[in-house]
Formats: C-alpha cells, sequence, structure tokens
C-alpha cells in the first residue's frame, strides 16, 4: 500500500525557497515546527540539501575490495524515524548513519561506485537501489512501504525533488509555510521546479487549510485534486 506522502516547503511571497540571505530566523522553527504536526515515519531531501545535513566534504577511497552487490540494504528496520537521501550517484559524505536524529537511508542508482557502498557499510548507512541509471520514485516510495512499514513521508526539497514527486502524482498533499518577505533573486529556484522534458500537466489543488503563524507567516495546506472542468 502507498504510503501518505505530504510535500512541505517553506517559501518567500515570490515563491523562492532557498533561503540564505533571510535574516529571520524564527521562520525556521516555524518550519520545523509545522513539519513535525505531520509525525511522518520518514522525511526526504535531495543530494544538496543532505550534504548540507551531513557536514562532511568527501569519503575514502580505496574500501572495496572488490565488486559490491546491488542489493537493498536497510541496516535498521525498527528506527523511529528515518532520513531518506535522494542521492543517485553516491556524493553524500556521511559521517555517520544518523541525520537530525533520524537513520540515514541512500537511494542510489546501480551506477554508484563500489567504494561509495563500502564506505555506507562501513558506518551503517541503509541503501537501496531505485534504478539502474535513473531514480523510479514510485518503486523507491514503494519498497520503502513493503520493506520498512513506512505509513507517512514528508518530502522536504529541494525544488527538483519536491518538483518531481508532485509531477509524477506521488503526492497527496501540499503544505507551504510562506514567509513573510520577497526575495526577488530571479535566479534562485521556485519551491518546485521540473524540466521541461519532464513536464507533464500542471498539478491542481484544494485548499484544505489556511493558518497564519506569529509574525505574519501563512501555513497553507492543500490536498492533490482532479484536474477542474473547463
Amino acid at each position: 500500500m502507498k504510503p501518505y506522502v505530504v510535500v512541505h516547503m517553506m517559501s518567500s511571497l515570490d515563491g523562492r525557497s532557498l533561503t540564505d540571505g533571510w535574516q529571520m530566523k524564527f521562520v525556521f522553527k516555524l518550519y520545523e515546527d509545522t513539519a513535525a504536526r505531520f509525525e511522518a515515519n520518514a522525511w526526504i531531501c535531495g543530494r544538496v540539501t543532505m550534504q548540507e545535513v551531513s557536514h562532511g566534504d568527501d569519503y575514502p577511497r580505496g574500501l572495496a575490495k572488490g565488486p559490491v552487490p546491488r542489493v537493498n540494504r536497510f541496516v535498521e528496520r525498527a528506527a523511529t524515524q528515518y532520513a531518506i537521501s535522494i542521492d543517485p550517484h553516491g556524493r553524500v559524505a556521511w559521517k555517520s548513519n544518523t541525520a537530525l536524529g533520524s537513520h540515514v537511508i541512500e537511494v542510489l542508482t546501480e551506477g554508484v561506485s563500489d567504494d561509495y557502498l563500502a564506505w555506507l557499510q562501513s558506518i551503517g548507512v541503509s541503501y537501496l537501489f531505485g534504478g539502474k541509471d535513473e531514480i523510479d520514485l514510485a518503486g523507491v516510495i514503494q519498497t520503502l512501504s513493503s520493506e520498512l512499514g513506512l505509513k507517512r513521508l514528508i518530502v522536504e526539497g529541494g525544488s527538483r525533488v519536491s518538483g518531481a514527486f508532485v509531477n509524477q502524482r506521488l503526492v497527496d498533499e501540499v503544505s507551504v509555510l510562506i514567509v513573510p518577505l520577497v526575495d526577488g533573486r530571479s535566479e534562485h529556484p521556485a519551491s518546485f521546479e521540473v524540466a521541461m522534458n519532464e513536464w507533464t500537466t500542471p498539478a491542481y489543488l484544494t485548499l484544505t487549510s489556511m493558518e497564519q503563524l506569529e509574525r505574519g507567516a501563512v501555513w497553507l495546506r492543500y490536498t492533490v485534486a482532479a484536474a477542474p472542468a473547463a
């Protein structure tokens, strides 16, 4: 059975999601507090976000003594919460098998290096293969459900990962924390981004709740809806 999937983003009024330069430290606590209210079994981020979380620069080479089988490896099957890293080529340099108190699971393609897999094994990080050359997100969440019994997942970025989940119709709910500022930097990504060759149709939503939070922030929650009648 497919888990309930929520995309939870924080955005400026003009839809920007990169927070560097935002001198509003209170919004980060608001984001974490609202995310916690979903009581998710796992949180999912892309490589760039997870690289910041890992605080690692690189991993040692030469650990693999031969080819490492491309077989899913789950070190911890009873964790309170999981941190799912969408990292096709195996670039996040984890220092341990936990991130913010959650057990780490790397989602990789089969093209990842043997040394990287050997490194993950040496520090007790779980991993699964999401495809040969590209990640099949639908297959990944199905594996997480069947192997670990996960019921509720929260996708927390970045923009391409969140956009991919929405574009592939894998999301049940979209949650956006709007913070009271206009970013204005056109080179910064929007909260949800999809490459034109991958884009299908707009994702239509139905507003289910709107909550004003402290200091002018607004929390909007939507469920995914069918396309409106013409």
